[in-house]
């Protein structure tokens, strides 16, 4: 389904449209990306080659995305998908899009680039909903995981029209550029995984992990140390992956490591357990005596785990911040991905399918902390 635009707003979308149709376009202050040029060798093999007359490809790549009430970063993160659909082949890619309730022109803007798109050849699914996380009449939860399902409704619905092999990409409002997208599904590729994860940063002083209540590590436990009490949530002292030195190693040598549960801001993943309907977003109410009450990423790590697909993993050359001035001192601080590229033999993982036996239950980010076996309720 799709809603009335609001003509008060339409005025302004050319010029939103220009920008993220053109990466050099200057009109607005984002972050400015290196020259997708130095791509070509890296990422060349994730691009098919085109099919043979009377062939038909099917997507491989499933992009997906909720926005709310995010004109302003639109002009870097659509552009940045947009160039990254561009090099993979719009024959091989499906953008799929949940908007809702927003009033700053968001879907104004994401309804005019559908005539851009068909001019590009991407096909575009573009979908509203009046789904509110934040507006009390059901739990949030419950809410977001509807609302990525409903990304998700036409590979879901029809997973004959997929590859078998098809991976999604599931990003938040992030700022970002091509190469961290196609890094993470270069590195799904290399380290045969299931699914990996970028990392995404609150921008305090110092840097601090942003998904600390998703995050979590191969020994079961939070990626970083919150803090219950005082004006300090995380324990930056301590540091990211405080207790499991493992981990700790690799990210501090920009290695992928394999983890529990991750979301980080963009995230990419086989879609087979989706075709398959094993497997689809879910949430837990907060009074079940059967599981943690938790957010939907856990319980789909989770199930990942549980159907086989536990290669999971982050991608620490991956960094994202939550808007474009965030996203450039972010830059300042960790420098650009391909600084830290490290060989791709010294960056493979070495996977465990055992999964850690318990895992910490964090309901409320700074309340009680409890631990329960790993498939607990499943």
């Amino acid at each position: 389904p799709t809603q009335p635009l609001n003509q008060t707003l339409t005025p302004k979308v050319p010029k939103y449209i220009k920008a993220i149709l053109d990466p050099f376009d200057t009109s607005f202050d984002r972050l400015q990306c290196p020259s997708s040029i130095s791509l070509i060798d890296r990422y060349a093999y994730l691009r098919s080659s085109p099919a043979s007359h009377g062939k038909t490809i099917k997507p491989k790549y499933y992009f997906a995305l909720d926005l709310y009430k995010i004109a302003d970063l639109l002009p870097r993160l659509m552009n940045t998908i947009i160039e990254s659909i561009k090099y993979l082949g719009p024959e091989n890619c499906v953008l799929s899009i949940v908007e809702g309730r927003s009033d700053d022109g968001t879907y104004e803007i994401l309804y005019e680039l559908h005539k851009e798109l068909e001019k590009l050849g991407i096909r575009y699914i573009l979908q509203t909903s009046d789904i509110d996380p934040k507006g009390g009449q059901r739990d949030r939860i419950d809410a977001l995981a509807e609302l990525r399902n409903l990304a998700l409704a036409d590979i879901i619905s029809h997973p004959n029209n997929y590859d078998p092999d098809t991976t999604i990409v599931f990003s938040n409002d992030v700022s970002m550029c091509v190469e961290d997208v196609l890094e993470l599904i270069h590195q799904k590729q290399l380290q045969n995984a299931h699914m990996m994860c970028g990392m995404d940063w609150n921008i305090w002083d110092p840097l601090a992990f942003y998904d600390s209540w998703v995050g979590r590590g191969i020994n079961g436990d939070l990626f970083i140390k919150i803090i219950k009490e005082g004006d300090q949530m995380v324990d930056n002292d301590a540091g990211i992956f405080w207790n499991h030195e493992p981990s700790r190693k690799r990210i501090d040598a920009w290695k992928p490591l394999q983890v529990f549960a991750c979301w980080n801001g963009i995230t990419v993943f086989t879609a087979k357990p989706f075709m398959e309907k094993k497997i689809k977003f879910r949430y837990v109410p907060a009074d079940s005596e059967k599981e943690c009450y938790q957010a939907e990423p856990n319980l789909f790590a989770k199930d990942m785990w549980h159907h086989g697909y536990g290669r999971i993993g982050i991608v620490p050359t991956v960094n994202l911040a939550y808007s474009d001035g965030e996203a450039k001192s972010l830059r300042e601080q960790k420098g650009w991905m391909q600084q830290h590229l490290v060989p791709d033999e010294e960056a493979l993982i070495d996977w465990t399918d055992t999964p850690p036996a318990k895992v910490v239950c964090v309901p409320w980010l700074r309340g009680d902390q409890t631990w329960h076996p790993w498939n607990q309720g499943l």
